[in-house]
């Protein structure tokens, strides 16, 4: 799209931020993919809705509407996310910061208008799954207070929905934003709660994913016993095998292969040595579509050699995890890699 000359833009920058020019919808819409934030978040301001005392037809043809959601209607809201979910892994969170905010809002008005138990819990499991990939997408564009409501309408949608795994796994994703705010004891806490909260109900797939996320939990912490121990009940309960798509909860994505790459990561953090082999090892074997994945385990293996003083290894690590992390706008894993780029 044709935009204004540089000086030109450099004025406009200073009049938005100082609210002296509205930011237009053309404008708008390039700022919220550049920010990866929302129009709301953009523009500082909050929908009001007019009252009125005669809405008893509009509230009854919505909850009509609710209530008429149909199976297949579900099924387009689960295919929706599972399109984001890909676009995100591929692309990165920051330009499909419109589609994921849509995408909510209309699994909310659904659910805010579902009337029977029969009618909500499809709708709250669907909504359950879009907020944890909402919340897991504005960590990564560095949107922590949108992360932790996303993760918070995300465990209100499981609790509706009677869902104890979907609620665990929103509990145990929640506890990154602890962790990366310094937190990362009480991060631990939280995801022993989630593993607890599950209890019989979990799959073997996801109680070893809850595993794994307390041994890194731990490794932040300092914990290294606990990390251990942690690590060593996530490997032996992970199911043997290739499958990689928990088939009791979509948004799950783990095998052996990726808990290697986890179990290398967290052995980075503790500064063990060995992290190299299983870091390489996950390298080797790692689906290429995971491209932010894929800049995290560069990342990874950048502190992997800073440890063992490899500091040329280190550095090729680095500029390629700062060029995917660049391609796919991911300000964690930007932010990690300058941090891991100022020890060289």
């Amino acid at each position: 799209m044709d935009v204004a000359s540089t000086a030109s833009l450099r004025v406009y920058v200073s009049e938005w931020e100082n609210g002296k020019r509205a930011i237009s919808h053309r404008y708008a819409t390039v700022l919220r993919q550049v920010l990866g934030v929302t129009d709301e978040e953009l523009r500082d301001t909050a929908t009001t809705v007019p009252v009125t005392a005669d809405g008893y037809a509009d509230l009854l043809s919505r909850i009509d509407s609710a209530n008429s959601v149909s199976e297949t209607m579900v099924s387009a809201f689960e295919t929706q996310t599972e399109l984001l979910r890909t676009m995100d892994r591929q692309m990165g969170a920051s330009g499909l910061i419109d589609q994921m905010t849509g995408h909510l809002a209309a699994l909310e008005d659904a659910l805010n208008f579902a009337v029977l138990p029969t009618a909500r819990r499809p709708v709250a499991l669907a909504l359950a799954g879009a907020s944890t990939l909402a919340a897991w997408q504005a960590i990564d564009s560095g949107a922590v207070e949108r992360a932790w409501k996303h993760y918070e309408l995300a465990k209100r949608a499981a609790r509706d929905a009677d869902a104890p795994m979907y609620l665990a796994h929103a509990m145990a994703e929640q506890a990154y934003v602890l962790c990366e705010a310094g937190r990362p004891a009480l991060g631990v806490e939280l995801v022993r709660n989630a593993r607890r909260s599950a209890g019989q109900h979990a799959s073997p797939r996801l109680r070893s994913w809850l595993y794994a996320a307390e041994a890194e939990m731990c490794a932040h912490a300092g914990m290294s016993d606990d990390c251990h121990r942690a690590l060593e009940a996530a490997m032996t309960i992970i199911p043997p095998g290739a499958e990689e798509r928990d088939p009791d909860m979509r948004s799950i994505f783990l095998n052996t292969a990726h808990l290697t790459r986890w179990h290398g990561n967290v052995l980075a953090l503790l500064g063990n040595e060995k992290a190299v082999t299983n870091l390489y090892a996950a390298l080797e074997i790692m689906d290429p579509t995971f491209v932010r994945a894929r800049a995290g385990l560069h990342a990874d293996l950048a502190h992997a050699h800073l440890t063992r003083a490899e500091y040329d290894d280190a550095h090729d690590h680095l500029r390629q995890a700062r060029l995917l992390a660049s391609r796919t706008g991911s300000v964690r894993q930007r932010r990690r890699v300058d941090l891991l780029s100022a020890r060289l």
